[in-house]
């Protein structure tokens, strides 16, 4: 099999797993607190492992990663109903990766796909215990329709999130750079934290995380790229800073703080980067 059709193979793989991630968070901040909420999270980390590792892959072979999201299914008006839905995500997954194993002849691809499918048919396991345990435990939807400026804010703060994860893992993977691709990696990884207070804290309370994103820049000078982060931090920062004007919610108020002071460190963090990057021409 040539490269480019393993890149289109792969990038299909990619899709998925960023389907499945979005899938596997969305029911866990749905469902509250708790501990299958946490394993659902872990799960998706998981996920998250096997679509870094395939996007490096990608690289390698001289592609470039999707961002595209794959297949999912949202579908269901009970938790455990959400639970057999992730079942069937991880059936086609299970089905999808055998198919690539069996047509790619690369030994290095093929051991890479072969790990995650390991781990694919653990996730189906635990899936299915969940149907059970959430039916069992009698876990519901703790989402709401609360609508005002606050999940107003929470829910920009939530699509500049997933944006910035989207735009930053595709820099890292691209960046001839080592150290900015280090960085970047790092800051996605913050900005993942972020998108999970933001999700959690709003569907507490009351509110309906929307986890959806802008266009994400696709530069590919690492000066052009740092240059755009560096905006866009800035500017988030400045959004943080008014939406914890605009709150009298004490814990709310802390978090749009925290999270302002992170966004002003990733600016200076991507500022240091981008006078290197112009120093050494």
């Amino acid at each position: 099999m040539d490269k480019e059709r393993m890149i289109e193979l792969l990038n299909k793989d990619i899709e998925d797993e960023h389907g499945a991630i979005i899938q596997y968070l969305m029911h866990a901040y749905s469902m509250g607190e708790g501990e299958v909420a946490c394993e659902i999270e872990a799960i998706a980390r998981d996920e998250m492992r096997h679509l870094d590792w395939l996007a490096e892959m990608v690289v390698a072979l001289g592609g470039v990663p999707s961002l595209e999201r794959g297949t999912m299914n949202m579908a269901g008006a009970s938790v455990p109903e959400w639970m057999t839905n992730d079942v069937g995500l991880e059936d086609g997954a299970i089905a999808q990766y055998r198919e690539h194993i069996a047509a790619i002849d690369d030994p290095k691809v093929k051991r890479l796909l072969q790990r995650i499918l390991s781990d694919e048919l653990y996730h189906r396991g635990d899936f299915e215990h969940f149907v059970e345990k959430t039916d069992r435990e009698g876990l519901t939807d703790i989402r709401g329709d609360r609508s005002d400026r606050t999940t107003q804010n929470m829910n920009r703060g939530i699509e500049h999130e997933y944006t910035v994860i989207l735009q930053y893992l595709l820099q890292s993977y691209l960046t001839p750079n080592a150290e900015a691709s280090e960085e970047l990696e790092d800051q996605a990884i913050n900005e993942m934290q972020h998108l999970g207070w933001l999700a959690e804290e709003l569907a507490g309370m009351g509110g309906n995380p929307v986890i959806e994103h802008t266009e994400v820049d696709r530069s590919t000078a690492t000066a052009d790229m740092l240059r755009v982060d560096i905006d866009i931090e800035n500017q988030v920062a400045d959004a943080y800073d008014r939406a914890a004007g605009e709150t009298e919610d004490t814990d709310l108020k802390e978090l749009f703080q925290r999270m302002r002071d992170h966004e002003r460190y990733h600016a200076e963090v991507f500022g240091d980067l981008l006078r290197e990057e112009e120093k050494s021409g």
